[in-house]
């Protein structure tokens, strides 16, 4: 199979759909790997690089798009990007289509059959190749939100850890999956004082016990959000429901009731956002000011360490890419995850909440893939 590789267009996206140890494994089998020149460049990785495992270097985007079989992304496809899709064709990559219908749209008139990463789904509720980068993005909003909560950076002037003699930040986590915990464990390390909610008490027993109650655990209601928002120094949204739109759990009010210069992280910003004042910005333009509170909802929150995300992601995605490459419906009886993937194939929506969210019918993916 000819499986392309183009570079990002999105806004300050500096990652790479595959790296050169993934280049080697696909060759290796036979595949050949069509990356677009400079594609690795964000990530520090070079043509030469790519190269150097058997991967051939194209000049242009429309050069990658025309011979690829399997187009492999990292963020949702741009206009551009969608005209230069055809039926057909497989596109593996993040899309989030709930936050973005135009793109569902896009799909949906272009015939491909586009594979999310972020709803390839374990038969445990595992996310495989969401995780990765969820884990990323919670590491590193508690770090952007610390920052942010420096004066100079527009927040309260406070030192999430606090020193001898004074209290610690509070910090608290909405949502305990993949991101959400790794926000909650990055800030105890650095000692600030750490909430996590969720309704999964399984979930919150498993923080409990790995963090031996140095996390506070909470069941989400809306009473706890009301009693803990107004305390909050640093609110860090992490909630999820895969291919659906994140559910808003804190509203304007709630916000309006935090202190001044206090800080919000929306890392559900990609799937809508769980924060009602929170609008999508960028790593140029993180953050602005609402109802006196420092905003950061930055949607590709990983892209800013490229390299590591790079690495990650492929890492999480290659046995997926090369299943795939070796024939599309032996992937999906070897790895049946791969069917709650499939968002978009022959102009037919066949996630259920993707589907749910852009009020269209749900076809089985099965039965679409079978047209």
């Amino acid at each position: 199979m000819i499986v392309g590789v183009p570079t990002e267009i999105k806004t300050e996206e500096y990652r790479v759909a595959i790296t050169p140890i993934g280049v080697r494994e696909l060759t290796a089998q036979g595949h050949r790997v069509l990356i677009q020149s400079g594609a690795g460049d964000g990530s520090s990785i070079a043509d030469d690089d790519y190269a150097a495992v058997g991967g051939e270097i194209a000049a242009k985007a429309e050069d990658v798009f025309a011979a690829a079989e399997l187009v492999l992304k990292v963020k949702e496809p741009q206009p551009s990007e969608i005209d230069m899709l055809r039926s057909g064709q497989l596109l593996f990559t993040y899309l989030h289509l709930a936050a973005y219908p135009a793109l569902a749209k896009g799909l949906i008139e272009c015939g491909v059959t586009a594979i999310a990463y972020e709803t390839v789904e374990l038969t445990t509720g595992a996310l495989p190749l969401l995780a990765p980068m969820s884990e990323i993005a919670g590491r590193m909003a508690t770090q952007a939100g610390a920052h942010h909560l420096e004066r100079p950076a527009g927040g309260r002037g406070l030192l999430i850890g606090g020193v001898a003699g004074v209290a610690p930040a509070r910090v608290v986590v909405l949502g305990a999956g993949s991101a959400g915990s790794n926000a909650a464990t990055v800030a105890a390390g650095m000692g600030a004082e750490v909430i996590i909610l969720d309704v999964n008490m399984d979930r919150l027993r498993q923080i409990d016990e790995v963090m031996h109650g140095r996390i506070v655990t909470i069941r989400s209601s809306l009473y706890a959000v009301d009693e803990l928002v107004p305390t909050t120094d640093l609110l860090i949204g992490a909630v999820l429901v895969p291919g659906a739109r994140a559910p808003v759990v804190v509203s304007d009010e709630h916000v309006a009731s935090m202190k001044p210069g206090s800080v919000v992280v929306d890392i559900s910003i990609d799937q809508g956002g769980c924060i009602a004042t929170a609008r999508e910005t960028t790593h140029a333009d993180p953050i602005y000011m609402d109802r006196g509170v420092v905003h950061y909802a930055v949607g590709n929150i990983p892209g800013a360490v490229p390299n590591t995300s790079t690495y990650a992601l492929t890492n999480a995605t290659i046995p997926y890419t090369l299943a795939i490459a070796n024939g599309f419906e032996g992937a999906l009886e070897d790895h049946p995850e791969l069917l709650a993937g499939v968002n978009v194939t022959n102009g037919l929506v066949t996630n259920e909440a993707v589907a749910a969210f852009l009020d269209v019918d749900r076809t089985p993916p099965l039965e679409a893939l079978s047209l």
